[in-house]
């Protein structure tokens, strides 16, 4: 089996340590790793695979040595001027930002729902927005299955989506002195109704997100859909409820069995005896967990269900090292 070069651009950031932790986890074929990070923290040594690794600055010229693969975790400004260098050069982009994620020549990809799109590459693949990615994957079954008429999205996110410094709010905001360095109002015993920038509409940018991503991954530009995006006092971990209106007709128990049977789904739904996803127990995990499935009774064909991910790992790494295991096993755009 050949084996490729990857690159890790944001490595010394909370994805990008995530995604070191899952990059030893999935033992991918890959003889070579290099990390790359900001001139702030180039230079500084990282552990990984038992091996000790220097981080470089990422520079115009980083990808002339040559990679097959490189997973950007850096922000969309980094991503818009190097992944376009990098691809170039012939390697393949797996990108976390939204820089490039409605662009129409660049697939949205999430392996359990859209992996044939993965060969329309021209060297960068988006990583959907982490709530979104969690949301299709029990949507992609049912839209199959009974066809989704609309959406309506209400997500309970975690800090570490903020990233470091949303996580420093959450920890250190009863401190004594200290000030809020991402989130306009104390998170702590808060539910900030604010995730990302205001739109003119009223909307959120986060909000807008899911609803053109989900669109864009589902190929369904029909489905009506609405959010409201709310960042809560929980570390890690994204919380939604979905409350989802079909055109056809559906058997509660034949819904949930097919939620059951598809793969990156658990299902944890036994009411009786408190059992349903919670945030806590879904941290570390690459799987989507689904629970509360019940009947929508204001609509003829509607349920609710409650959807938990781990947003680090399957709302952002995981979810890329996938894309890259499926270019691998299937040898897509490789030499």
């Amino acid at each position: 089996m050949k084996k490729y070069k990857l690159a890790l651009v944001g490595a010394t950031g909370v994805v990008g340590r995530v995604a070191r932790q899952v990059l030893e986890e999935r033992k991918l074929p890959i003889y070579e790793y290099v990390f790359f990070a900001s001139c702030k923290s180039a230079g500084s040594k990282i552990e990984f695979m038992g091996k000790e690794y220097i981080v470089r600055e990422l520079k115009e010229d980083s990808f002339d040595e040559g990679f097959d693969f490189a997973i950007f975790s850096a922000g969309g400004e980094t991503s818009k001027k190097y992944a376009p260098i990098a691809a170039s050069k012939g390697c393949i982009v797996v990108d976390n930002s939204s820089a490039w994620r409605m662009n129409k020549e660049v697939p949205l990809v999430v392996p359990e729902v859209n992996s044939k799109e993965i060969k329309n590459n021209n060297g960068i693949i988006a990583n959907p927005n982490c709530s979104t990615i969690q949301a299709v994957v029990p949507l992609k079954v049912l839209d199959d299955k009974y066809k989704i008429k609309r959406i309506v999205y209400s997500t309970y996110q975690a800090v570490s989506g903020a990233g470091i410094k949303g996580i420093n709010d959450l920890e250190h905001g009863n401190e004594e002195g200290y000030e809020l360095q991402k989130f306009a109002h104390p998170i702590i015993n808060n539910c900030l109704p604010h995730i990302d920038v205001f739109l003119e509409n009223g909307y959120t940018k986060e909000e807008e997100k899911m609803i053109n991503e989900t669109i864009k991954i589902l190929g369904r530009p029909d489905l009506k859909i609405t959010a409201t995006t709310v960042r809560v006092p929980v570390i890690n971990s994204h919380s939604e409820s979905i409350n989802v209106e079909f055109e056809n007709s559906f058997d509660l128990d034949e819904l949930i069995n097919e939620l059951k049977n598809a793969k990156g789904i658990v299902v944890q739904d036994d009411v009786q005896n408190d059992i349903y996803p919670l945030a806590a127990e879904a941290s570390g995990h690459d799987e989507v967990f689904v629970g509360r499935i019940r009947r929508d009774f204001s609509v003829e064909n509607g349920i609710h269900m409650w959807v938990v991910a781990d947003n680090l790992r399957k709302g952002a790494a995981t979810n890329a090292i996938q894309i890259v295991e499926e270019l691998i096993d299937n040898s897509i755009n490789l030499v």
